[in-house]
């Protein structure tokens, strides 16, 4: 057995090895490289929106964020369900507001991580990584544009 995971980590569910250190909790933003797969799923998507891409059994899913609320977790209520031990029964909630999407633990025991850092909540941008237990899911947004520079003048 691996001197770094305890006995009572592995039966819980909780993810080995992930301690201090484990995470990049530098300020920096800088997102991993997307999978091939993302590219695809997103040159297939028909109609204009927010999304949340995954592969769940060899396949490529791409879930809409259409909804205020979108539940990701392990109960059958979730929205986004992983049956997995390092996924909470309710995990995190992706909220669609006006102002943007932003994702929040919902008091889950391994957390959620985007970008490389572990987070309480924060916003989503168009090909943020989001790790939630052991699986990777990509906000895709085809709907919002970047804000646009203020003009020299109104910088002044």
């Amino acid at each position: 057995m691996d001197p770094r995971f305890d006995n009572d980590a592995q039966t819980t569910g909780t993810l080995p090895g992930i301690g201090a250190g484990a995470l990049s909790l530098s300020g920096g933003s800088s997102r991993p490289e997307p999978p091939a797969w993302l590219s695809e799923a997103r040159s297939g998507l028909s109609t204009p929106g927010r999304y949340l891409a995954y592969e769940q059994d060899a396949r490529v899913i791409v879930f809409p964020v259409s909804r205020e609320w979108t539940r990701i977790g392990r109960s059958l209520a979730a929205d986004v369900r992983f049956d997995d031990a390092t996924v909470s029964r309710r995990h995190a909630l992706v909220a669609n507001e006006e102002t943007g999407v932003r994702v929040l633990d919902d008091r889950s025991l391994n957390g959620i991580v985007v970008n490389g850092r572990r987070v309480e909540w924060s916003p989503l941008v168009d090909g943020d990584e989001l790790v939630i237990g052991r699986h990777t899911l990509y906000f895709v947004d085809t709907v919002s544009t970047p804000t646009p520079a203020r003009p020299k003048a109104l910088a002044e």
